[in-house]
């Protein structure tokens, strides 16, 4: 069987066609999986909006200072990626002010039926633990830095740095497990539902709450609590 030159080309020049396109499409669906990717390029907010408004720039409350995202002072709202992700591994390094207190929310739903981030996204605390008084509230310091936030205490109360230092922290969110991890030190491990999370978030703040925690894909936050916070080197990888 003879096929004409003009025919094969055709063909070859369609399947480059095809190729070009799905690179571009992949490229457009956001950070492809097993990579890092920075989610804050040290010297803008692009990437970011306040809660509940996206497409807008972020309040002017937050600010980059020395290559790092900072809440200049309170009314800033909490700070959230445009994108989603569903399963992931998060990485950063924040640091606060004296008797200050912030928090790193994550599944986040943005929704006005919502009017806060916290009301659908579990949270990381970020806290001077020795100043804050949030510190001595809760249960067995369940409130403390690195604990999930009124629900599970961090298992190594050293692992945070005193206020002023650099934290490092990593967060894994992956298929129904969350893992906390400050400073080097696992300190949080958790299922995202089941009995035992059913019993924890019954005897918390977030009793009856009916947004919280059901969103496997949602929006990553920083915290507006009012009080000097310092964010960098923020990256992700999706698993």
């Amino acid at each position: 069987m003879k096929i004409s030159f003009s025919i094969l080309t055709r063909v070859v020049l369609l399947g480059l066609i095809i190729n070009v396109m799905n690179v571009i499409d992949s490229q457009a669906t956001g950070p492809k999986k097993g990579k890092w990717v920075k989610l804050f390029d040290g010297k803008t907010l692009t990437g970011w909006h306040t809660y509940l408004k996206p497409g807008q720039p972020a309040s002017d409350k937050w600010q980059v200072e020395d290559g790092a995202i900072t809440l200049a002072s309170r009314g800033g709202g909490d700070l959230v990626t445009d994108k989603e992700f569903t399963n992931y591994e998060l990485e950063l390094e924040w640091k606060i002010s004296e008797k200050g207190n912030s928090g790193i929310i994550y599944r986040v739903h943005e929704d006005p039926k919502y009017k806060a981030s916290y009301q659908t996204g579990p949270e990381m605390q970020v806290l001077d633990n020795e100043r804050h008084p949030d510190a001595k509230a809760g249960k067995n310091g369940n409130r403390t830095s690195g604990s999930l936030y009124d629900l599970l205490p961090p298992s190594d109360f050293s692992a945070q740095k005193v206020a002023g230092e650099w934290n490092k922290v990593k967060l894994v969110v992956n298929n129904g497990t969350v893992e906390h991890y400050l400073n080097g030190k696992k300190v949080v491990e958790y299922k995202t539902s089941g009995p035992e999370w059913d019993k924890m978030v019954s005897e918390s703040k977030f009793k009856g709450w009916e947004g919280f925690n059901k969103f496997n894909t949602g929006h990553i936050a920083l915290q507006d609590h009012g009080d000097k916070v310092w964010y960098r080197n923020i990256r992700i990888k999706e698993l």
